[in-house]
Protein backbone atom coordinates (compact mmCIF):
# COMPACT_ATOMS: atom_id res chain seq x y z
CA UNK A 1 0.00 0.00 0.00
CA UNK A 2 1.37 3.45 -0.94
CA UNK A 3 1.96 5.66 2.08
CA UNK A 4 3.64 8.58 0.34
CA UNK A 5 1.27 11.54 0.97
CA UNK A 6 2.64 13.30 -2.11
CA UNK A 7 1.98 10.48 -4.60
CA UNK A 8 -0.50 11.24 -7.38
CA UNK A 9 -3.91 9.81 -6.45
CA UNK A 10 -5.55 7.43 -8.93
CA UNK A 11 -9.14 6.24 -8.45
CA UNK A 12 -9.82 2.93 -10.22
CA UNK A 13 -13.42 1.74 -10.63
CA UNK A 14 -14.17 -1.84 -11.71
CA UNK A 15 -16.82 -4.24 -10.45
CA UNK A 16 -14.58 -7.29 -11.06
CA UNK A 17 -12.67 -8.05 -7.86
CA UNK A 18 -9.65 -9.72 -9.49
CA UNK A 19 -9.15 -6.88 -11.99
CA UNK A 20 -9.66 -4.22 -9.33
CA UNK A 21 -7.15 -5.75 -6.90
CA UNK A 22 -4.45 -6.51 -9.47
CA UNK A 23 -4.58 -3.11 -11.20
CA UNK A 24 -4.65 -1.21 -7.91
CA UNK A 25 -1.61 -3.10 -6.61
CA UNK A 26 0.28 -2.56 -9.87
CA UNK A 27 -0.40 1.18 -9.76
CA UNK A 28 0.74 1.36 -6.15
CA UNK A 29 3.99 -0.38 -7.06
CA UNK A 30 4.39 2.20 -9.85
CA UNK A 31 4.30 4.99 -7.26
CA UNK A 32 0.68 6.14 -7.42
CA UNK A 33 -1.67 6.52 -4.46
CA UNK A 34 -4.17 4.14 -6.06
CA UNK A 35 -7.53 3.19 -4.61
CA UNK A 36 -9.92 0.58 -6.00
CA UNK A 37 -13.72 0.94 -5.99
CA UNK A 38 -16.36 -1.68 -6.78
CA UNK A 39 -19.01 0.98 -7.47
CA UNK A 40 -18.61 4.53 -8.82
CA UNK A 41 -20.31 6.66 -6.18
CA UNK A 42 -17.62 6.41 -3.43
CA UNK A 43 -15.00 7.44 -6.00
CA UNK A 44 -17.13 10.31 -7.33
CA UNK A 45 -17.57 11.57 -3.78
CA UNK A 46 -13.77 12.15 -3.62
CA UNK A 47 -13.71 14.41 -6.69
CA UNK A 48 -13.35 17.94 -5.38
CA UNK A 49 -12.82 20.66 -8.06
CA UNK A 50 -9.05 20.61 -7.53
CA UNK A 51 -8.64 16.87 -7.09
CA UNK A 52 -4.95 16.40 -7.96
CA UNK A 53 -5.16 13.01 -9.64
CA UNK A 54 -6.70 10.80 -12.32
CA UNK A 55 -9.91 8.76 -12.57
CA UNK A 56 -9.85 5.36 -14.33
CA UNK A 57 -13.11 3.51 -14.86
CA UNK A 58 -14.38 0.39 -16.57
CA UNK A 59 -17.10 0.96 -19.16
CA UNK A 60 -19.37 -2.05 -18.56
CA UNK A 61 -20.66 -1.96 -14.99
CA UNK A 62 -24.10 -2.53 -13.43
CA UNK A 63 -26.24 0.39 -12.22
CA UNK A 64 -23.83 3.12 -13.49
CA UNK A 65 -21.68 2.53 -16.57
CA UNK A 66 -18.45 4.28 -17.54
CA UNK A 67 -20.22 6.88 -19.71
CA UNK A 68 -22.35 8.00 -16.78
CA UNK A 69 -19.25 8.09 -14.56
CA UNK A 70 -17.50 10.29 -17.14
CA UNK A 71 -20.45 12.68 -17.30
CA UNK A 72 -20.70 13.05 -13.54
CA UNK A 73 -16.93 13.41 -13.09
CA UNK A 74 -16.71 16.18 -15.67
CA UNK A 75 -19.64 17.96 -14.03
CA UNK A 76 -17.44 18.27 -10.94
CA UNK A 77 -14.36 19.35 -12.91
CA UNK A 78 -14.38 19.68 -16.70
CA UNK A 79 -10.56 19.36 -16.85
CA UNK A 80 -10.31 16.14 -14.83
CA UNK A 81 -8.48 13.38 -16.75
CA UNK A 82 -10.82 10.38 -17.04
CA UNK A 83 -9.47 7.18 -18.62
CA UNK A 84 -11.88 4.46 -19.76
CA UNK A 85 -11.07 0.73 -19.70
CA UNK A 86 -12.98 -1.01 -22.47
CA UNK A 87 -13.67 -4.46 -23.82
CA UNK A 88 -13.12 -5.13 -27.51
CA UNK A 89 -16.75 -4.46 -28.36
CA UNK A 90 -16.74 -1.13 -26.50
CA UNK A 91 -14.11 0.70 -28.58
CA UNK A 92 -16.69 2.67 -30.59
CA UNK A 93 -18.34 3.70 -27.34
CA UNK A 94 -14.98 4.74 -25.89
CA UNK A 95 -14.22 6.90 -28.93
CA UNK A 96 -17.55 8.63 -28.39
CA UNK A 97 -16.58 9.13 -24.74
CA UNK A 98 -13.37 10.87 -25.82
CA UNK A 99 -15.45 13.17 -27.98
CA UNK A 100 -17.37 14.02 -24.82
CA UNK A 101 -14.22 14.83 -22.87
CA UNK A 102 -12.52 11.59 -21.76
CA UNK A 103 -8.73 11.80 -21.67
CA UNK A 104 -8.05 8.37 -23.23
CA UNK A 105 -9.22 4.77 -23.35
CA UNK A 106 -7.42 1.44 -22.94
CA UNK A 107 -8.68 -1.77 -24.50
CA UNK A 108 -8.68 -5.06 -22.57
CA UNK A 109 -6.51 -7.03 -22.29
CA UNK A 110 -3.80 -4.42 -21.72
CA UNK A 111 -0.21 -4.36 -20.56
CA UNK A 112 0.07 -2.84 -17.07
CA UNK A 113 3.02 -0.72 -18.21
CA UNK A 114 0.85 0.81 -20.93
CA UNK A 115 -1.78 1.78 -18.37
CA UNK A 116 0.92 3.32 -16.15
CA UNK A 117 2.31 5.34 -19.10
CA UNK A 118 -1.14 6.71 -19.98
CA UNK A 119 -1.82 7.63 -16.35
CA UNK A 120 1.54 9.38 -16.05
CA UNK A 121 0.75 11.55 -19.08
CA UNK A 122 -2.70 12.32 -17.67
CA UNK A 123 -1.20 13.19 -14.29
CA UNK A 124 1.28 15.59 -15.91
CA UNK A 125 -1.56 17.30 -17.76
CA UNK A 126 -3.49 17.55 -14.50
CA UNK A 127 -0.51 19.11 -12.76
CA UNK A 128 -0.26 21.80 -15.45
CA UNK A 129 -3.98 22.54 -15.22
CA UNK A 130 -3.85 22.94 -11.44
CA UNK A 131 -0.70 25.10 -11.57
CA UNK A 132 -2.40 27.32 -14.13
CA UNK A 133 -5.48 27.61 -11.93
CA UNK A 134 -3.32 28.62 -8.99
CA UNK A 135 -1.66 31.32 -11.08
CA UNK A 136 -5.04 32.60 -12.24
CA UNK A 137 -6.33 32.78 -8.68
CA UNK A 138 -3.28 34.81 -7.72
CA UNK A 139 -3.75 36.89 -10.86
CA UNK A 140 -7.26 37.70 -9.73
CA UNK A 141 -5.76 39.17 -6.59
CA UNK A 142 -3.61 41.54 -8.66
CA UNK A 143 -0.33 40.35 -7.13
CA UNK A 144 3.08 40.26 -8.77
CA UNK A 145 2.41 36.63 -9.83
CA UNK A 146 -0.33 37.93 -12.13
CA UNK A 147 2.25 39.99 -14.04
CA UNK A 148 5.37 37.81 -14.01
CA UNK A 149 4.01 34.31 -14.51
CA UNK A 150 6.08 31.25 -13.65
CA UNK A 151 7.18 28.89 -10.90
CA UNK A 152 10.88 28.52 -11.76
CA UNK A 153 13.54 29.64 -9.26
CA UNK A 154 14.78 32.26 -11.76
CA UNK A 155 11.41 34.01 -12.12
CA UNK A 156 10.69 33.69 -8.38
CA UNK A 157 14.00 35.44 -7.63
CA UNK A 158 13.19 38.18 -10.14
CA UNK A 159 9.82 38.78 -8.46
CA UNK A 160 11.46 39.04 -5.02
CA UNK A 161 14.12 41.48 -6.24
CA UNK A 162 11.54 43.54 -8.10
CA UNK A 163 9.29 43.95 -5.08
CA UNK A 164 12.29 45.00 -2.96
CA UNK A 165 13.28 47.68 -5.49
CA UNK A 166 9.73 48.86 -6.20
CA UNK A 167 9.50 50.40 -2.75
CA UNK A 168 12.48 52.69 -3.49
CA UNK A 169 13.08 55.54 -5.95
CA UNK A 170 16.49 54.24 -7.06
CA UNK A 171 17.37 54.19 -10.73
CA UNK A 172 17.24 50.65 -12.12
CA UNK A 173 18.98 49.16 -15.15
CA UNK A 174 17.18 46.14 -16.61
CA UNK A 175 19.15 43.60 -18.65
CA UNK A 176 17.38 41.11 -20.89
CA UNK A 177 17.26 39.64 -24.36
CA UNK A 178 14.70 40.75 -26.93
CA UNK A 179 11.23 39.55 -25.99
CA UNK A 180 11.91 38.74 -22.33
CA UNK A 181 9.55 41.44 -21.06
CA UNK A 182 11.74 44.37 -20.05
CA UNK A 183 8.91 46.91 -20.32
CA UNK A 184 6.65 44.64 -18.25
CA UNK A 185 9.28 44.50 -15.49
CA UNK A 186 9.70 48.30 -15.62
CA UNK A 187 5.94 48.77 -15.37
CA UNK A 188 5.85 46.45 -12.34
CA UNK A 189 8.52 48.60 -10.64
CA UNK A 190 6.11 51.51 -11.06
CA UNK A 191 2.81 49.74 -10.33
CA UNK A 192 4.02 48.05 -7.13
CA UNK A 193 5.74 51.15 -5.76
CA UNK A 194 4.56 54.40 -4.19
CA UNK A 195 4.88 56.38 -7.45
CA UNK A 196 1.88 54.58 -8.96
CA UNK A 197 -0.39 56.83 -6.90
CA UNK A 198 1.49 60.04 -7.73
CA UNK A 199 2.39 60.01 -11.41
CA UNK A 200 2.34 58.25 -14.75
CA UNK A 201 4.44 55.46 -16.20
CA UNK A 202 5.97 56.86 -19.40
CA UNK A 203 7.72 54.49 -21.80
CA UNK A 204 10.13 55.61 -24.54
CA UNK A 205 11.89 53.38 -27.04
CA UNK A 206 15.14 55.23 -27.69
CA UNK A 207 15.84 53.14 -30.79
CA UNK A 208 12.64 54.36 -32.44
CA UNK A 209 13.36 58.10 -32.12
CA UNK A 210 15.31 59.81 -34.96
CA UNK A 211 18.45 61.54 -33.65
CA UNK A 212 17.15 64.90 -34.87
CA UNK A 213 14.00 64.54 -32.75
CA UNK A 214 15.52 63.01 -29.60
CA UNK A 215 16.05 66.27 -27.68
CA UNK A 216 12.57 67.59 -28.39
CA UNK A 217 10.97 64.23 -27.57
CA UNK A 218 12.71 63.89 -24.21
CA UNK A 219 13.02 67.50 -23.04
CA UNK A 220 10.18 69.25 -24.88
CA UNK A 221 10.34 72.52 -26.82
CA UNK A 222 9.10 76.09 -26.91
CA UNK A 223 7.25 77.73 -29.83
CA UNK A 224 9.70 78.64 -32.60
CA UNK A 225 12.46 76.36 -31.31
CA UNK A 226 12.63 74.79 -34.77
CA UNK A 227 10.67 74.81 -38.00
CA UNK A 228 7.18 73.48 -37.31
CA UNK A 229 7.30 74.09 -33.52
CA UNK A 230 4.18 76.26 -33.25
CA UNK A 231 3.37 75.68 -29.58
CA UNK A 232 4.97 74.65 -26.32
CA UNK A 233 5.29 70.91 -25.76
CA UNK A 234 6.32 69.07 -22.61
CA UNK A 235 8.87 66.32 -23.15
CA UNK A 236 8.83 62.81 -21.73
CA UNK A 237 10.95 63.74 -18.69
CA UNK A 238 8.56 66.51 -17.72
CA UNK A 239 5.49 64.37 -18.42
CA UNK A 240 6.77 61.60 -16.16
CA UNK A 241 7.46 63.93 -13.23
CA UNK A 242 6.02 62.35 -10.09
CA UNK A 243 6.07 58.95 -11.76
CA UNK A 244 8.45 56.71 -13.68
CA UNK A 245 10.29 57.22 -16.98
CA UNK A 246 11.24 54.02 -18.78
CA UNK A 247 13.93 54.31 -21.47
CA UNK A 248 14.10 51.11 -23.51
CA UNK A 249 17.09 50.38 -25.76
CA UNK A 250 18.98 53.15 -24.02
CA UNK A 251 22.13 52.07 -25.84
CA UNK A 252 20.60 53.75 -28.92
CA UNK A 253 20.52 57.22 -27.32
CA UNK A 254 22.81 59.76 -29.08
CA UNK A 255 25.86 60.81 -27.05
CA UNK A 256 24.83 64.48 -27.09
CA UNK A 257 21.47 63.60 -25.53
CA UNK A 258 23.19 61.37 -22.97
CA UNK A 259 25.00 64.49 -21.68
CA UNK A 260 21.72 66.37 -21.25
CA UNK A 261 20.06 63.37 -19.59
CA UNK A 262 22.91 63.01 -17.09
CA UNK A 263 22.65 66.69 -16.19
CA UNK A 264 18.88 66.41 -15.75
CA UNK A 265 19.26 63.42 -13.44
CA UNK A 266 21.91 65.16 -11.35
CA UNK A 267 20.13 68.50 -11.01
CA UNK A 268 16.54 67.28 -11.19
CA UNK A 269 15.70 70.02 -13.67
CA UNK A 270 15.32 70.20 -17.44
CA UNK A 271 15.36 72.95 -20.06
CA UNK A 272 12.95 72.74 -22.96
CA UNK A 273 14.49 73.17 -26.39
CA UNK A 274 14.49 76.89 -27.19
CA UNK A 275 14.22 77.99 -23.53
CA UNK A 276 16.60 79.02 -20.75
CA UNK A 277 14.06 78.36 -17.99
CA UNK A 278 14.76 75.57 -15.53
CA UNK A 279 11.79 73.25 -15.03
CA UNK A 280 11.98 71.01 -11.92
CA UNK A 281 11.25 67.32 -12.42
CA UNK A 282 10.81 64.50 -9.91
CA UNK A 283 11.02 61.21 -11.69
CA UNK A 284 12.31 57.71 -11.25
CA UNK A 285 14.38 56.52 -14.18
CA UNK A 286 14.30 52.90 -15.28
CA UNK A 287 16.40 51.98 -18.32
CA UNK A 288 16.68 48.73 -20.26
CA UNK A 289 19.27 47.24 -22.57
CA UNK A 290 19.99 43.95 -24.28
CA UNK A 291 23.75 44.56 -24.49
CA UNK A 292 26.52 45.37 -22.00
CA UNK A 293 26.64 49.17 -21.57
CA UNK A 294 30.01 48.98 -19.85
CA UNK A 295 31.51 47.42 -22.96
CA UNK A 296 29.93 50.21 -25.03
CA UNK A 297 31.37 52.84 -22.71
CA UNK A 298 34.86 51.37 -23.09
CA UNK A 299 34.39 51.67 -26.86
CA UNK A 300 33.36 55.33 -26.48
CA UNK A 301 29.79 54.65 -27.65
CA UNK A 302 28.11 55.20 -24.27
CA UNK A 303 29.02 57.63 -21.50
CA UNK A 304 30.52 55.85 -18.51
CA UNK A 305 29.25 58.52 -16.09
CA UNK A 306 25.68 57.99 -17.31
CA UNK A 307 26.11 54.24 -17.03
CA UNK A 308 27.06 54.52 -13.36
CA UNK A 309 24.20 56.93 -12.76
CA UNK A 310 21.72 54.49 -14.26
CA UNK A 311 23.19 51.38 -12.71
CA UNK A 312 22.30 52.07 -9.07
CA UNK A 313 20.43 48.75 -9.07
CA UNK A 314 20.21 45.99 -11.65
CA UNK A 315 17.58 43.46 -12.63
CA UNK A 316 18.44 40.57 -14.94
CA UNK A 317 15.54 38.92 -16.77
CA UNK A 318 16.31 35.28 -17.56
CA UNK A 319 15.76 34.12 -21.16
CA UNK A 320 12.95 31.64 -21.61
CA UNK A 321 15.36 28.78 -22.36
CA UNK A 322 16.86 29.25 -18.87
CA UNK A 323 13.49 28.56 -17.21
CA UNK A 324 12.22 25.68 -19.31
CA UNK A 325 9.90 24.47 -16.55
CA UNK A 326 7.82 27.64 -17.04
CA UNK A 327 7.28 27.09 -20.78
CA UNK A 328 4.24 24.73 -20.71
CA UNK A 329 2.66 26.76 -17.92
CA UNK A 330 3.13 30.07 -19.75
CA UNK A 331 1.86 28.58 -22.99
CA UNK A 332 -1.27 27.28 -21.26
CA UNK A 333 -1.74 30.68 -19.60
CA UNK A 334 -1.50 32.55 -22.92
CA UNK A 335 -3.73 29.98 -24.66
CA UNK A 336 -6.50 30.59 -22.13
CA UNK A 337 -6.08 34.35 -22.55
CA UNK A 338 -6.37 34.24 -26.35
CA UNK A 339 -9.17 31.67 -26.31
CA UNK A 340 -11.25 34.07 -24.21
CA UNK A 341 -10.30 37.02 -26.43
CA UNK A 342 -11.20 35.27 -29.69
CA UNK A 343 -14.21 33.33 -28.42
CA UNK A 344 -12.57 29.95 -28.98
CA UNK A 345 -12.41 26.83 -26.84
CA UNK A 346 -8.95 26.38 -25.27
CA UNK A 347 -7.00 23.56 -26.91
CA UNK A 348 -5.26 21.55 -24.16
CA UNK A 349 -1.61 20.61 -24.46
CA UNK A 350 -0.83 17.02 -25.40
CA UNK A 351 2.42 15.27 -24.40
CA UNK A 352 3.80 15.77 -27.94
CA UNK A 353 3.05 19.50 -27.68
CA UNK A 354 4.99 19.76 -24.43
CA UNK A 355 7.94 17.92 -25.99
CA UNK A 356 7.92 20.35 -28.92
CA UNK A 357 7.79 23.38 -26.63
CA UNK A 358 10.71 22.13 -24.53
CA UNK A 359 12.79 21.23 -27.60
CA UNK A 360 12.57 24.74 -29.07
CA UNK A 361 15.30 27.31 -28.32
CA UNK A 362 12.95 30.37 -28.11
CA UNK A 363 15.18 33.07 -29.62
CA UNK A 364 12.21 35.46 -29.34
CA UNK A 365 11.61 34.49 -25.71
CA UNK A 366 8.20 35.13 -24.08
CA UNK A 367 7.07 37.34 -26.98
CA UNK A 368 7.59 34.42 -29.38
CA UNK A 369 5.82 31.99 -27.03
CA UNK A 370 2.85 34.34 -26.68
CA UNK A 371 2.62 34.67 -30.47
CA UNK A 372 2.68 30.89 -30.85
CA UNK A 373 -0.11 30.52 -28.27
CA UNK A 374 -2.34 32.88 -30.26
CA UNK A 375 -1.59 31.02 -33.48
CA UNK A 376 -2.40 27.74 -31.70
CA UNK A 377 -5.79 29.10 -30.61
CA UNK A 378 -6.60 30.38 -34.11
CA UNK A 379 -5.11 27.51 -36.13
CA UNK A 380 -7.34 25.37 -38.32
CA UNK A 381 -6.86 21.62 -38.17
CA UNK A 382 -4.90 19.55 -35.68
CA UNK A 383 -1.28 20.08 -36.65
CA UNK A 384 -0.46 20.77 -33.01
CA UNK A 385 2.32 22.89 -31.56
CA UNK A 386 5.06 20.93 -33.34
CA UNK A 387 3.42 21.65 -36.69
CA UNK A 388 3.16 25.36 -35.96
CA UNK A 389 6.81 25.50 -34.92
CA UNK A 390 7.89 23.83 -38.16
CA UNK A 391 6.16 26.39 -40.36
CA UNK A 392 8.35 29.02 -42.01
CA UNK A 393 7.47 32.71 -42.04
CA UNK A 394 7.24 34.78 -45.22
CA UNK A 395 10.80 35.24 -46.50
CA UNK A 396 11.78 31.60 -46.07
CA UNK A 397 13.77 31.81 -42.85
CA UNK A 398 13.18 29.01 -40.39
CA UNK A 399 10.80 30.01 -37.64
CA UNK A 400 12.61 27.97 -35.01
CA UNK A 401 16.07 26.94 -33.93
CA UNK A 402 16.15 23.42 -32.47
CA UNK A 403 17.88 23.12 -29.13
CA UNK A 404 20.98 20.99 -28.86
CA UNK A 405 20.36 17.49 -27.52
CA UNK A 406 22.42 18.21 -24.40
CA UNK A 407 20.28 21.27 -23.65
CA UNK A 408 17.10 19.23 -24.05
CA UNK A 409 18.42 16.52 -21.74
CA UNK A 410 19.43 19.11 -19.13
CA UNK A 411 16.01 20.78 -19.29
CA UNK A 412 14.25 17.44 -18.94
CA UNK A 413 16.47 16.36 -16.01
CA UNK A 414 15.87 19.65 -14.21
CA UNK A 415 12.14 19.34 -14.71
CA UNK A 416 12.06 15.75 -13.38
CA UNK A 417 14.05 16.65 -10.26
CA UNK A 418 11.93 19.75 -9.63
CA UNK A 419 8.73 17.71 -9.94
CA UNK A 420 10.12 15.15 -7.49
CA UNK A 421 11.07 17.87 -5.00
CA UNK A 422 7.61 19.37 -5.32
CA UNK A 423 5.90 16.01 -4.93
CA UNK A 424 8.01 15.15 -1.87
CA UNK A 425 7.70 18.66 -0.39
CA UNK A 426 11.47 19.10 -0.27
CA UNK A 427 12.17 15.85 1.62
CA UNK A 428 15.54 14.77 0.19
CA UNK A 429 15.28 11.15 1.37
CA UNK A 430 11.92 10.76 -0.37
CA UNK A 431 13.32 12.31 -3.56
CA UNK A 432 16.29 9.89 -3.46
CA UNK A 433 13.89 6.95 -3.15
CA UNK A 434 11.56 8.26 -5.83
CA UNK A 435 14.33 8.88 -8.38
CA UNK A 436 16.48 5.95 -7.21
CA UNK A 437 19.70 7.98 -7.06
CA UNK A 438 22.26 8.42 -4.23
CA UNK A 439 22.33 11.60 -2.17
CA UNK A 440 25.65 12.84 -3.58
CA UNK A 441 24.38 12.56 -7.15
CA UNK A 442 21.14 14.33 -6.24
CA UNK A 443 23.03 17.15 -4.49
CA UNK A 444 25.32 17.64 -7.50
CA UNK A 445 22.40 17.77 -9.92
CA UNK A 446 20.42 20.16 -7.72
CA UNK A 447 23.44 22.47 -7.50
CA UNK A 448 24.01 22.32 -11.27
CA UNK A 449 20.38 23.17 -12.02
CA UNK A 450 20.10 25.86 -9.32
CA UNK A 451 17.40 23.99 -7.37
CA UNK A 452 16.99 25.06 -3.76
CA UNK A 453 15.29 22.55 -1.47
CA UNK A 454 13.88 25.36 0.67
CA UNK A 455 11.57 26.43 -2.16
CA UNK A 456 9.67 23.14 -1.91
CA UNK A 457 9.28 22.90 1.86
CA UNK A 458 5.70 23.18 3.20
CA UNK A 459 4.70 26.75 3.99
CA UNK A 460 3.85 27.82 7.50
Amino acid sequence: MITDPHATPVLFIDDELAMRVSVTQWLQLAGFAAQGFETPQPALDLLAPDFPGVLVTDVRMPRMDGMAVLERALERDADLPVILVTGHGDVTLAVEAMRRGAYDFIEKPFEPDHLVAVIRRAAEKRRLVLENRGLRRRAGGGGIESKLVGTSPAIAELRRDLIDLAATSASVLIHGETGTGKELVARCLHDFGPRAAKGAFVAVNCGAIPDSMAESELFGHEPGAFTGATQRRAGKLEHSSGGTLFLDEIESMPLAIQVKLLRALQERTIERLGSNKQVPVDLRLVAATKIDLLDLSEEGRFRADLYYRLNVAELHIPPLRARAEDIPLLFDYFTAEFAARHGREPRPLEPADIDALLAHDWPGNVRELRNLAERHVLSVGRSGVAGLLRRRPIGGEAAVTPRALADQVDAFEKRVIEQALDRCKGDIKSVMDLLDIPRRTLNEKMARHGLDRARFLPKG
